[in-house]
């Protein structure tokens, strides 16, 4: 079994019925993100697909995506390039992401 790093811990949702509801509408891991994020009141809430957005934004939380991670890596100065990151996760990963939003993204940070 990997170690995880210090900062990271795993912890379930606690309301396991309201997890059980949000599943008619996002799966399963969405769901128990969704409720967890209330749950411990999160800043944010690291969601990409278009209806667990939906459901997030409903119970007031605060999105950010993928792409938006990279581009806040790359403001802070903790990536050399957001471009060679974005195009790798594209490559490798399959991630897909439409030319116009970034390229877009991409002009927010300087690339």
């Amino acid at each position: 079994m990997q170690t995880l790093p210090e900062w990271l811990r795993v912890q379930a949702a606690a309301d396991v019925e309201l997890v059980d509801r949000h599943c008619e509408v996002v799966d399963r891991g969405e769901a128990e993100a969704i409720v967890l994020a209330k749950e411990i009141g999160a800043d944010y809430i690291l969601i990409d697909e278009r209806r667990g957005r939906r459901l997030a934004r409903e119970q007031g939380l605060r999105i950010i995506g993928l792409l938006g991670i990279v581009l806040l890596a790359k403001r802070r100065s903790l990536i050399p390039s957001a471009r060679n990151l974005i195009e790798d996760m594209i490559r490798q990963s399959g991630v897909y992401l439409d030319d116009e939003i970034k390229n877009s993204a991409l002009r927010s940070v300087g690339e």
